[in-house]
């Protein structure tokens, strides 16, 4: 975006105005960059007919294009559960309720959420990312707790996972004999890509760099963004760019949130070049 910024700058080939946002705090879960940008008046302070973002995505060519629309990428909720029982001594556990039991159970159980509960042709993850408990192996703690990461692509979907994971921990935890207490936060709503911006967008990179480095349609993507809340605003699309393929000898193919992820420095004039040809696109 600041190599697209130097170009534009310098040559000036367009007619209208282009507002280039350099938005902090993607990763936040809540209350994001793009939350607290549009609160702060982004678009009342700059307004947009459009808005378009890039993702470089690792396992495809390098300078490769990819477009969807409609439901690109997944809304992102994150539930976190504390199994209260009551601990004792390890070699006495029918003196206690176990919450290391239970909690197990619950790993278990809540693999059924997707698989019994939503219908089959609906794409929804629920992944379970940290649990906890004890400290010491001859001691039954009194608690334990884990937090899990739920994704969706429909209100409906988002509404019967919320629903359903609180039933069943609530029931499952009561059936031991525990007490539970549930967190469960609403986070990034589902990117919608519209139609229209999404088909300019891609025209403009097959003008670019060719049909066989464009893929349409790609996705739904299960990943999230708080791009969804700018496209809540403005009519506009999200995008991806390879960042490499490593079966094909190229660099950066590994995925994002990785200690050895690598930018493919190669995709800075392609990507820069792609955002000065939209905007002269645009406003031509």
């Amino acid at each position: 975006l600041l190599g697209a910024a130097q170009q534009l700058a310098k040559t000036k080939n367009f007619k209208g105005t282009v507002h280039l946002v350099f938005q902090p705090a993607e990763e936040a879960g809540k209350d994001s960059g793009a939350q607290q940008m549009i609160a702060d008046g982004l678009f009342e302070r700059f307004p947009c007919d459009a808005i378009f973002g890039i993702h470089n995505h690792p396992g495809v060519d390098v300078g490769t294009f990819m477009f969807g629309a409609g439901a690109f990428m997944s809304a992102s909720d994150t539930c976190y559960v504390k199994v209260k029982g009551k601990g004792g001594h390890a070699a006495r556990p029918h003196q206690t309720v176990d919450p290391v039991v239970i909690m197990g159970s619950l790993i278990m159980a809540l693999q059924t959420v997707v698989s019994r509960n939503i219908d089959p042709l609906q794409t929804s993850v629920i992944t379970i990312g940290t649990a906890h408990a004890g400290s010491v192996s001859n001691v039954i703690p009194d608690t334990a707790s884990l937090s899990m990461s739920i994704r969706s692509f429909s209100p409906e979907v988002r509404e019967r996972l919320e629903q359903r994971i609180k039933d069943l921990v609530t029931s499952q935890v009561a059936s031991f004999g525990g007490e539970v207490e549930i967190i469960y936060e609403r986070g990034y709503p589902v990117v919608i890509n519209t139609a229209a911006e999404t088909d300019f967008a891609r025209q403009v990179a097959v003008e670019l760099v060719g049909e066989d480095k464009v893929v349409f349609p790609f996705g739904p993507v299960t990943g999230s963004e708080d791009f969804a809340y700018m496209l809540e605003e403005v009519p506009g699309s999200y995008l991806f760019i390879g960042n490499g393929d490593q079966a094909s000898g190229g660099h950066g193919a590994c995925m994002v949130h990785n200690p050895n992820y690598d930018f493919e420095d190669r995709n800075i004039p392609v990507g820069a070049a792609y955002w000065v040809a939209l905007t002269e696109r645009f406003l031509a």
